[in-house]
């Protein structure tokens, strides 16, 4: 038997990753323009949420999407979760360029089969 591929819990930096080359994708090369929030965000939640289902993971995503327009006044979220530590999880990708600041979280809920 191998145990090379048996993972428990959720790996955060692999969702990480996928969160990161959406937000790229989406926002690489972009300057803030209110018009297009609406589309960037969709984008974002909806393609990092189909590259994470397409891993096959016994998981339910929830992804949000923050944009905001830079500013001096700093851009603050939190959250909080009950839940099952040893199974569910949450990453966090926070991006940003000269313009625009973008904070996408992922929380992942195990699927009890």
């Amino acid at each position: 038997i191998s145990f090379l591929n048996l993972q428990v819990g959720f790996n955060a930096d692999e969702a990480h990753n996928i969160v990161k080359e959406c937000i790229d994708g989406v926002l690489g090369g972009e300057d803030y323009n209110q018009n297009n929030i609406n589309q960037w965000t969709a984008s974002i939640v909806e393609q990092s949420l189909a590259h994470l289902v397409k891993l096959g993971k016994a998981y339910k995503y929830i992804v949000t999407c923050a944009v905001v327009q830079r500013s001096p006044y700093g851009f603050h979220t939190a959250s909080s979760c009950f839940w099952d530590t040893t199974s569910d999880g949450t990453c966090t990708v926070r991006w940003e360029n000269r313009t625009m600041n973008c904070i996408v979280n992922v929380f992942a809920i195990a699927i009890v089969l």
